[in-house]
């Protein structure tokens, strides 16, 4: 209707219209009321376009975080990271969910070698098919993530990771939009959480057994100490002194760890030692042959942190269906499957 009138206008030369419009006799004001409006309609929708503009996908900007949390743990977190074989946030084909088959390497033709400090780790997949998330990506090619850790003070650290595709036969270098660098940060969020989560339910196992042993070595005193010697507030013998702090050693009477509860209540008045290595025995079990590897983390990607020979014991600290957190004798805590140890003989 109003390209109509437009097009239509008023015969030429038509007083109303001269006298408003001198320039376009023709239009009237009604005419040019609707350009106007037109106009500004037109640009009304133009401006969300220009803003759009503005908000472009950067690519190539990578991703870097400052993480609260000390070094050493991070820098494990991300070398179990570069060590999995999968690259998240990016697939070849619709139907996967990410990018399996790559390696971690100590280094990679794809970037620039690294100059400014901290300690570097790459991941990379060979023969990978136009992953998704590289810009202008085609044909066949390398697909690279790069993983820097720099310590900032003791309890801090800077984490910067970066992903590049290139291509075989072009060589043609095509950066990531970030959907890898999230995607692989995300996961070492996830391990560094779960080790967290492990340092706290150590410490607070520790705890309760130092809790229990205190409250086991007060009653067994106790129940060691002569009546008559209660009685007259005098302190316990010599004898009952040295029983009350006997180390925590097996005995070679003690019931096997597989008995039911009765065989507890047929030490209940035998000796301390005796009591003792009952309980240690309910907690204590020894690596199956050929021996296993120690753990830091309860899953089968996480970084080994010693090898413990066949036969090694190890005391129970927490209980998973699948793995053990343990404590070897020389102290160290980690984690150990189930099905790797056996009770003690």
């Amino acid at each position: 209707m109003i390209w109509e009138r437009i097009f239509r206008g008023t015969p030429a030369g038509g007083r109303a219209a001269g006298r408003i419009f001198p320039l376009y006799p023709g239009f009237s004001h009604r005419v040019y009321s609707n350009l106007t409006a037109l106009l500004l309609l037109a640009l009304a929708f133009a401006t969300p376009g220009q803003a759009r503009d503005k908000k472009v996908l950067q690519y190539g900007e990578g991703l870097i975080v400052n993480i609260p949390i000390p070094e050493p743990e991070v820098e494990q977190a991300v070398e179990d990271a570069a060590d999995n074989t999968i690259i998240r946030g990016t697939k070849e084909y619709n139907k996967d969910e990410y990018i399996a088959g790559a390696a971690a390497a100590s280094s990679t033709p794809l970037f620039a070698k690294w100059t400014e400090g901290g300690r570097v780790f790459y991941k990379v997949r060979k023969a990978a098919l136009n992953p998704l998330g590289f810009k202008d990506s085609a044909d066949v090619g390398t697909l690279a993530v790069r993983y820097v850790v720099q310590p900032q003070g003791d309890k801090n650290t800077v984490l910067r990771i970066d992903a590049l595709f290139v291509e075989d036969f072009r060589h043609s270098v095509h950066k990531s939009d970030g959907s890898v660098e999230s995607a692989e940060y995300k996961d070492i969020q996830d391990r560094l959480a779960s080790v967290e989560l492990v340092k706290r339910e150590t410490e607070e196992a520790l705890e309760a057994k130092k809790d229990r042993q205190v409250k086991e070595r007060f009653s067994s005193s106790r129940e060691q100490q002569d009546p008559d010697q209660e009685t007259l507030g005098t302190p316990p013998s010599t004898e009952t002194a040295a029983t009350a702090t006997v180390p925590e050693t097996f005995s070679e009477n003690a019931p096997a760890s597989g008995d039911s509860s009765s065989a507890y209540d047929d030490f209940a008045g035998g000796t301390l030692e005796q009591r003792v290595a009952y309980l240690r025995r309910q907690v204590g079990r020894r690596v199956k042959a050929p021996g296993a590897a120690l753990k830091s983390a309860p899953y089968h990607s996480a970084s080994t942190m010693k090898s413990l020979d066949a036969n090694a014991e190890v005391l129970i600290l927490i209980t998973t269906p699948y793995w053990y957190g343990v404590e070897t004798h020389d102290g160290d805590h980690g984690w150990l499957r189930r099905d790797q140890l056996e009770p003690l003989p």
